[in-house]
C-alpha cells in the first residue's frame, strides 16, 4: 500500500509539473527576429587581407539574441572572417569595458562566405538597447578581389591592420573610415507584436548632407519618433538608401528593382516598405518617361505585396537649381507625383514634395531646408521629412 501511495503521489507531482510547464509556455509571449539596422550592400573596390574593421552602427528597436549579417554580395571569391565581435561604443574606437563579445557562426568562430552570398551569426545572448551605438569588429585573413560594403555611411568607423577585434581600447584602431565593410544588417529578437519599416531610397535617404556621426538622416529621425510614440508597434527602421541610386537602372548600386529582395524583403520582421526614389532616374536624362518609372513602382508594389508587406510611397522632391534640372525633367516629376498621390496603388502616401517645396517657387526646395545644392535637405529638412510620415501608415 505504501508503495502504491508513493507512486500515486509521484504521478500527481509529475502531472502538476507538466501542467505548470504548459501554462508557462502558454503564458510566454511569442517572439521573433526584427531588423534593427541595415545598410545596402554595394561594390567597394579591392579588399585588403589581414584587415580589421570596427564598424559603428545605431540600433533602432531593442531586444535580445542579437545577430548580424555579413555580406559578400559583390565578391568574386569566398571571404573568410576568423574573428567577429559585438560591443558598445564608449567613445571613438574605444568600447564600454565588458561589452565586447565574440560572435559565432554555426558554433564556429570562423565563417567563410561564398561569393554572392550572406551569412548570419548565431544569436548572442543578452539584451541590446534601442538607440545604442553598437560596434561590430571583424577581421578577414584572406580578403581579396572586390569588397562588399556601404560606401557613404555618414558615420565614422575604424580600421587596423592585423586582428584587433577583441581589444576594448582604441590604441590600434588608428585609421578612420566613412564606410561600412561587409556588414549589411543587424537583427534582435523581440515580441511578435513589434515590426519594422525599411526605407528604400537614394542619397536623401542615405543621408547625404546630414551631419556626420549625429544620426540625422530622415530615417533616424523617424526611428526617434517611433520610439517616442506610445502604442507604436513599428520600432525597427532599416535605412536602405544608396547615393545616386535609381529605380530602373544599375549604376550607383544595383537598381531598386534588382536589390529589392536582398536589401528589403529578406530582412526579418518587416511590415512596411517606404519607397522614396526616382529623382535620379528623372534627372539623368536617359529617356526615362513617367510611364517607365510608374511601371517600376508597380513592380515594387506587387513584389512587396506578394511578400506580405505594405508599401508607402513618397512623392519626388523639387530640384530646380540642380545642374540637371530642366522643364522636361520637371514635367516627368510632376506626372510621377500625380500617380503617387492619386493612383491609390500605394497602401499610403507621404507627400515629401509638399513638405520640401518653396511655396513661392514650388519647383525649388525651400531655402530653410536646402543644404545649398538645391536637391538635398539639410538636418532641418531631414527632420521635416520624418515628421511628415503618418506613423499609423507604417503599421500595415
Amino acid at each position: 500500500m505504501t508503495g502504491r501511495v508513493a507512486r500515486l503521489i509521484t504521478g500527481l507531482l509529475v502531472v502538476s509539473a507538466l501542467q505548470g510547464t504548459v501554462t508557462a509556455a502558454q503564458a510566454a509571449p511569442a517572439r521573433h527576429d526584427v531588423v534593427t539596422w541595415g545598410a545596402s550592400a554595394d561594390r567597394m573596390g579591392d579588399a585588403v587581407a589581414d584587415r580589421s574593421y570596427r564598424l559603428v552602427v545605431r540600433t533602432s528597436v531593442g531586444g535580445d539574441n542579437l545577430r548580424i549579417r555579413l555580406s559578400n554580395a559583390f565578391g568574386d571569391r569566398p571571404v573568410t572572417f576568423d574573428s567577429v565581435y559585438a560591443g558598445i561604443q564608449r567613445v571613438g574606437a574605444e568600447l564600454v569595458p565588458g561589452s565586447n563579445r565574440r560572435l559565432t557562426f554555426g558554433g564556429s568562430r570562423t565563417v567563410t562566405v561564398p561569393a554572392g552570398a550572406t551569412a548570419y551569426s548565431d544569436p548572442l545572448p543578452g539584451k541590446v538597447a534601442a538607440a545604442a551605438n553598437l560596434v561590430i569588429s571583424l577581421h578577414s585573413p584572406d580578403a581579396a578581389g572586390p569588397a562588399t560594403g556601404h560606401g557613404m555611411a555618414m558615420q565614422t568607423s575604424y580600421a587596423a591592420q592585423g586582428d584587433h577585434t577583441a581589444e576594448v581600447g582604441a590604441a590600434n584602431w588608428t585609421d578612420t573610415i566613412g564606410s561600412w565593410f561587409y556588414l549589411d544588417a543587424v537583427t534582435v529578437r523581440t515580441s511578435t507584436a513589434t515590426g519594422a519599416v525599411v526605407a528604400l531610397g537614394d542619397s536623401i535617404t542615405d543621408g547625404w548632407q546630414s551631419s556626420t556621426d549625429l544620426n540625422r538622416r530622415w530615417p533616424d529621425y523617424l526611428a526617434r519618433r517611433l520610439r517616442a510614440t506610445a502604442g507604436s508597434t513599428v520600432q525597427g527602421v532599416a535605412n536602405e538608401g544608396i547615393s545616386g541610386n535609381k529605380v530602373l537602372a544599375d549604376g550607383a548600386g544595383q537598381s531598386a528593382l534588382n536589390r529589392l529582395e536582398r536589401d528589403v524583403l529578406s530582412h526579418p520582421g518587416v511590415r512596411t516598405v517606404f519607397l522614396f526614389e526616382g529623382v535620379n532616374d528623372i534627372k539623368a536624362h536617359t529617356g526615362v518617361t513617367a510611364e517607365d518609372l510608374i511601371a517600376g513602382y508597380r513592380e515594387i508594389i506587387d513584389r512587396a505585396h506578394a511578400a506580405g508587406k505594405c508599401v508607402v510611397g513618397a512623392t519626388v522632391g523639387p530640384f530646380k537649381g540642380w545642374s540637371e534640372w530642366d522643364p522636361a525633367a520637371e514635367a516627368v516629376r510632376q506626372e510621377v507625383n500625380t500617380f503617387i498621390r492619386d493612383s491609390g496603388e500605394f497602401d499610403a502616401v507621404t507627400d515629401f514634395d509638399r513638405i520640401l517645396r518653396n511655396p513661392y517657387d514650388p519647383e525649388r526646395i525651400m531655402p530653410f531646408f536646402d543644404n545649398g545644392d538645391h536637391l538635398h535637405p539639410n538636418d532641418k529638412g531631414m527632420q521635416a521629412l520624418a515628421d511628415a510620415v503618418d506613423l499609423k501608415s507604417l503599421e500595415c
